[in-house]
């Protein structure tokens, strides 16, 4: 694998990872949102991620006359975010009759968003681009001091 193939790998990580990120986000600023444009509660979304995989590219390092970009040969390195999908967990139930949004019960539906479980998750996505922050500039000082090696 060259240095080209670890920085593209790690670019995938680091978008992924912000994309993560930019929706825990979105969660976050939705947590008591009772009425979206679709109608009802806001729900959480989650991303759901799909690596690439890594076994074609072992086969073409050893012969890269061969290279073909067919269908299940994806050229591109990495993970990739395969969708957003929106948690099918339910929604929280509350009795409040004098909401505006309550039902004829008196109940109001209220978003399916654990703050807790959101800033874990933020923590994570942060670590976790943090890793990748460093793969890049691990991969960036070998290739320096590969270059040195050549004076």
């Amino acid at each position: 694998m060259d240095f080209m193939s670890s920085m593209e790998i790690s670019a995938s990580a680091l978008s992924a990872q912000r994309t993560r990120m930019n929706i825990i986000s979105q969660n976050l600023a939705n947590a008591n949102t009772t009425r979206t444009a679709e109608g009802g509660a806001y729900r959480r979304r989650i991303t759901i991620f799909q690596a690439r995989p890594f076994s074609n590219y072992m086969d073409q390092a050893m012969d890269e006359n061969t290279i073909s970009y067919g269908p299940g040969n994806d050229p591109r390195k990495g993970v990739y975010l395969e969708k957003i999908d929106k948690d099918p967990s339910p929604l929280k139930r509350v009795y409040d009759p004098k909401h505006p949004d309550a039902d004829q019960d008196g109940y109001v539906e209220l978003p399916n968003v654990e703050v807790v479980t959101e800033m874990v998750d933020l923590i994570n996505a942060s670590r976790s681009y943090e890793a990748s922050v460093t793969a890049v500039n691990a991969t960036k000082n070998m290739a320096l001091k590969a270059l040195e090696i050549g004076r």
